[in-house]
């Protein structure tokens, strides 16, 4: 665990933008049980927090993808922080949809992509990765090359570590499930004895009640 995976954690446990309850769980909207909820939409409404992700996930753009054309944002989580760092790079900003618009133009891809560009997308959260790579799969429709992804947090299921990879998505986040489980613990949030639950959900989270 680095630095910054670890003060990540901490400031999202503080703003209440993660929540656990090992013994109270939380439906997910795709109907999954879990004793985790992380809502990092909670970040855009305290100043300090909101400029903290948009310069760390700049730095990181600029350190790991100095190539970039344009910049990404996973509607509609991602688009505030996408925005942001787009403009602290002056880069092009798009988001693209979960699915094509009803109405108009129909678009899936709002915003203007040349072909050819170079992209990074910007996320707020990684579950299974499946909304996530649809977005990457647009984009590459679009004859544009998806150099890399960076999210805020990532829960870091096997299902999306291996969808990444058959992808071929460099996917790089702020902080993790390990990180923010040992920040909570230290902080007292959970105890000890809550730790094992927490991993047996993430090791098969389908399928945990």
């Amino acid at each position: 665990m680095n630095g910054l995976e670890k003060i990540f954690a901490e400031k999202l446990l503080k703003v209440k933008a993660i929540k656990l309850q090992p013994t109270n769980p939380f439906t997910w909207a795709s109907g999954w049980k879990s004793p985790f909820y992380c809502d990092n939409r909670k970040t855009l409404s305290y100043p300090d927090l909101r400029s903290f992700v948009k310069i760390e996930i700049t730095r990181i753009i600029m350190e790991r993808f100095p190539e970039v054309d344009a910049i990404a944002g996973v509607a509609t989580g991602a688009i505030p922080q996408g925005a942001l760092v787009a403009d602290a790079l002056a880069l092009p900003f798009v988001y693209v949809r979960s699915k094509p618009k009803d109405h108009g133009l129909e678009n899936l891809i709002e915003g203007e992509l040349r072909p050819g560009m170079k992209v990074v997308v910007v996320e707020d959260l990684i579950s299974t990765g499946g909304s996530s790579l649809k977005a990457v799969e647009a984009i590459r429709m679009n004859g544009c090359d998806v150099i890399g992804m960076v999210a805020a947090y990532t829960y870091g299921f096997d299902v999306a570590e291996k969808a990444f990879r058959e992808a071929k998505v460099q996917l790089v986040t702020l902080t993790n499930y390990e990180a923010v489980v040992e920040a909570a613990l230290e902080s007292g949030y959970i105890k000890a004895e809550d730790i094992e639950l927490l991993n047996k959900w993430r090791k098969d989270p389908a399928h945990w009640s």
